[in-house]
């Protein structure tokens, strides 16, 4: 769970993936948050022992902060979790399934397919998912429906091997491309989605769709 100024909802979030049967570990990544959230994180911490705590001494951004995190993991399956309750941990159960099956080496929760329920907000937000998917598909060769998505559940050795190189929000292209590049087994499962606007915290802003189509074509040419 990478976390940088999530103190309205780290707390929430955190209890949210606890109160999980699959949940072994929940490592916390604080990104040099400039308000109380590293203070919520321990509290939880504290009470709870599946919580790890790692601390940035300065924001280095969301990519470097899953890197952090994904180097610590230790369980079989790691999943990505954001701190803002966008995303809902009562999902897990689709996303591991096909991992538990031994079927998929990785899992994408898509905002897009099912009849899951979804928050409608911002249109163009979501034409730019849209078309950063089918983009990133035309250079993968894959058919996904939600390359964007942060919901991505992974066997631990598939993802541990791959060298994460973005710091920001390139992340999701970039682990798509280097996962189809290793020939990974991707499946997508539907789930719900409960979008913030940006008056609530969301961060993502035009100029990360612009990172994003650069990454696209960086690591779908040139994949290491």
């Amino acid at each position: 769970m990478p976390v940088f100024d999530e103190e309205k909802t780290v707390a929430e979030a955190m209890r949210a993936v606890l109160a999980r049967d699959e949940v072994g570990e929940l490592i916390c990544v604080d990104d040099c948050s400039g308000d109380r959230s590293l203070a919520a994180i321990e509290e939880l911490a504290g009470a709870d022992p599946r919580v790890r705590v790692a601390r940035h001494p300065a924001n280095l951004g969301k990519g470097v902060a899953l890197r952090t995190g994904i180097a610590l993991a230790t369980r079989p399956f790691v999943v990505i979790q954001d701190a803002d309750l966008e995303y809902d941990p009562a999902d897990y159960p689709k996303l591991l399934d096909p991992l538990l099956q031994n079927r998929a080496d990785a899992v994408f929760g898509s905002r897009f397919i099912g009849s899951e329920a979804h928050r409608a907000l911002y249109f163009w937000h979501h034409a730019g998912n849209r078309f950063l998917t089918v983009l990133s598909n035309m250079f993968t060769n894959l058919n996904l429906s939600d390359m964007e998505t942060c919901y991505k559940a992974f066997r631990r050795e598939a993802i541990q091997g791959i060298r994460i190189e973005e710091n920001r929000f390139g992340f999701e292209p970039e682990i798509t491309a280097k996962l189809a590049r290793t020939g990974a087994r991707i499946y997508e499962v539907a789930i719900s989605y409960h979008g913030r606007t940006y008056a609530e915290g969301k961060k993502a802003r035009w100029t990360d769709g612009l990172s994003a189509i650069r990454c696209i074509v960086k690591y779908g040419v040139f994949p290491r």
